[in-house]
């Protein structure tokens, strides 16, 4: 069958359903997903390299999904705090009835709207943003959220028609969005810096919202018994100053909130519901009590968790200084050290901080504080990235008091310094004379941990180097230097070289060959080293020659174990050929034995092993000395 288009002729096998799209890609390789089932075949061939749109999905982690729940937590705050209080205080209902239909179903229409982004909201599947249409539908449509929307959903304002409008309790089914308002707490504790204070505003809100709807119910009490039929209820509202809507809250409000705190400072009751309703609140008093307390005091000592161990440090060294009697100077100068890194902020541990998070996002945040600093160094300006990763792993944060030292003349240079803050002073050996002043972003030490051969200064520092205010540094021990450059060769050697012009630059390297001498340390280290690794060879081939020993004994005693079953004659011939391989081993031996021996001794041992009796011979011993015949079984 042959259709003939305006643009195209095609042909198509008769009794065949429609042809499905299917364009295979640009480069001939893997084909594109088949298209939809409603989709076909374009004879005109318009639609053909479309692609597909996608679909816009709000991820869980984004701003926009954070806003919106702020935005659905406000109508639900509105519901749980005003339909409670409408159904309870009449005046409240009528007075502002219009006010309350406008705000109801702008709430309502919130609501359906919520629905609709919950069915464009994403979810993980295998660490993936699922992000297909009907997928993100069905996984709405079959959770339990989905049947508590639809129930909040329900029409029940179609009651005021047979109730009138003075029962707002009939959208009591509003109530059921109150999850949305824990989530938005949960992603604002997540987000904000200060969660333990925003805990406590959390559960001051709580508080206040039982209290409120304690108010409510109890001024619905007692109109169901009688206003001012006895002292425990509400007064009359035939008394000028009880019978405005803002006295009749703030007194219920006043009697809610002693009764729940249980001060108690209320009329007794005198009616058994009024026994009854005084002892549920009490009961719910001293469980909210019991939770503000517990709480409160849980939220405190977080806050102050970092202080106290801090606090706690400072108190061991105080009592250890003081049972060692160091020196009033030496002890204030310690106090005012931890002082100044409390009161700047410097008092945790970034290693102890970071040291639960992985190790790629530890050296993010390394390289976002640290990076710039480690650039600033001539030697390490042109490494590559993984080895200025590795570095900035290994940078440690240290404080020095006015009047420290940072290093002496002299001393032997096991780390480098980076300044981060602070002023330093190059002395004299009069500590007095200053030289130079570094300043941020200077170091120093940096060719001391390189160990450059020919260095006239050795690994020895040059200069003194004295703290003149409180300084804040960036330390690199050489030892993690050493280790960063293992897997980095090629940066060692240029680090070496860089390390060497700078030292000729300034005159202070010996290219004389004679005086080049070899490290001590480094030869100690090469032959520790080779010395490991012969102990590791002996003891893996010592592993060997056990395992082909016991692999050699098996093979052996399983092929004389199929031998036996062979015959008997099979059996002799196996014998007699261990006697003859022990022999072979045995014969040096007993040559040596002979040379060595004298001709009497050798005599005297020839008739002794004559005498032994044959029977005594058994499979596996000795040859018999040659010319008699071996004993018949």
């Amino acid at each position: 069958m042959r259709i003939v288009t305006g643009s195209a002729t095609l042909i198509v096998p008769p009794r065949m359903d429609p042809v499905l799209e299917e364009d295979s890609g640009e480069d001939g390789g893997s084909p594109r997903p088949p298209p939809s089932p409603r989709r076909l075949f374009n004879a005109n061939n318009s639609n053909n390299n479309e692609e597909p749109k996608e679909m816009f999905v709000i991820n869980p982690d984004s701003n926009l999904y954070y806003q919106w729940l702020l935005l659905i937590t406000l109508p639900v705050m509105y519901n749980w705090t005003m339909i409670i209080a409408r159904a309870c205080f009449e005046e409240l209902q009528h007075n502002y009835l219009i006010t309350w239909f406008i705000l109801d179903y702008l709430c309502d229409l919130l609501y359906v709207a919520d629905m609709v982004f919950r069915t464009r909201t994403g979810y993980l599947e295998q660490g993936l943003l699922v992000k297909d249409k009907k997928l993100l539908l069905k996984h709405y449509t079959d959770s339990f959220q989905f049947r508590i929307d639809v129930i909040s959903m329900i029409p029940t304002d179609v009651l005021y028609f047979a109730l009138g409008l003075d029962y707002p309790e009939i959208r009591v089914n509003k109530l059921l969005r109150l999850n949305r308002m824990f989530e938005f707490f949960d992603c604002s504790q997540t987000r904000t810096n200060y969660p333990n204070i925003f805990r406590i505003c959390t559960l001051v809100m709580y508080i206040i919202i039982i209290i409120h709807w304690n108010a409510c119910i109890y001024y619905s009490f007692s109109k169901s018994i009688g206003f001012g039929s006895d002292p425990w209820v509400y007064p009359s509202l035939d008394e000028p100053e009880f019978g405005d809507l803002s006295r009749k809250y703030s007194f219920s409000l006043y009697w809610s909130t002693l009764t729940l705190t249980t001060i108690g400072e209320t009329p007794s009751p005198e009616l058994d519901s009024e026994f009854f309703f005084h002892v549920f609140d009490f009961l719910v008093g001293v469980l909210i009590f019991a939770t503000i307390v517990g709480n409160i005091a849980t939220m405190i000592s977080n806050m102050n968790a970092a202080q106290a161990q801090f606090q706690a440090r400072i108190d061991n060294i105080k009592q250890y200084m003081h049972v060692r009697h160091v020196s009033k100077d030496l002890e204030k100068r310690v106090i005012k050290w931890f002082d100044y890194l409390w009161t700047n902020k410097k008092a945790q541990d970034e290693r102890e901080v970071l040291r639960y998070l992985p190790d790629k996002l530890r050296a993010e945040i390394g390289m976002n504080v640290h990076l710039d600093t480690l650039k600033k160094v001539r030697i390490f300006a042109d490494c590559e990235a993984g080895l200025l990763i590795q570095l900035v792993l290994f940078l440690r944060p240290q404080v020095f008091s006015p009047g420290d030292y940072i290093c002496r003349k002299g001393d032997i240079g096991r780390e480098m310094y980076i300044i981060k803050e602070g002023k330093l002073a190059v002395v004299a050996d009069d500590g007095v004379t200053q030289f130079c002043v570094l300043g941020d972003g200077s170091y120093f030490g940096e060719i001391s941990i390189l160990n450059i051969k020919g260095s006239k200064a050795g690994n020895r520092r040059t200069a003194n180097i004295r703290s003149i205010g409180y300084s804040d540094l960036f330390c690199l021990t050489k030892d993690d230097l050493m280790e960063a450059l293992t897997e980095y060769p090629e940066a060692k050697t240029m680090l070496e070289d860089k390390g060497r012009q700078i030292l000729m630059k300034d005159g202070l390297i010996d290219l004389d060959p004679a005086n080049l001498k070899p490290d001590q340390k480094d030869l100690e280290d090469r032959v520790n080293r080779i010395y490991s690794t012969m102990m590791l060879m002996q003891t893996k081939l010592k592993k060997l020659l056990e395992s082909y020993d016991k692999t050699e004994k098996d093979l052996k005693q399983r092929i004389a174990q199929i031998e036996r079953y062979a015959g008997e004659e099979v059996e002799e011939d196996e014998e007699e050929e261990q006697e003859g391989q022990k022999e072979e081993e045995a014969a040096p031996e007993q040559e040596k034995e002979e040379e060595t021996k004298d001709e009497q001794k050798d005599g005297e041992e020839k008739p002794e092993e004559e005498e032994k009796p044959e029977e005594e011979k058994k499979p596996g011993e000795e040859e018999k000395p040659e010319g008699e015949e071996k004993p018949e079984e």
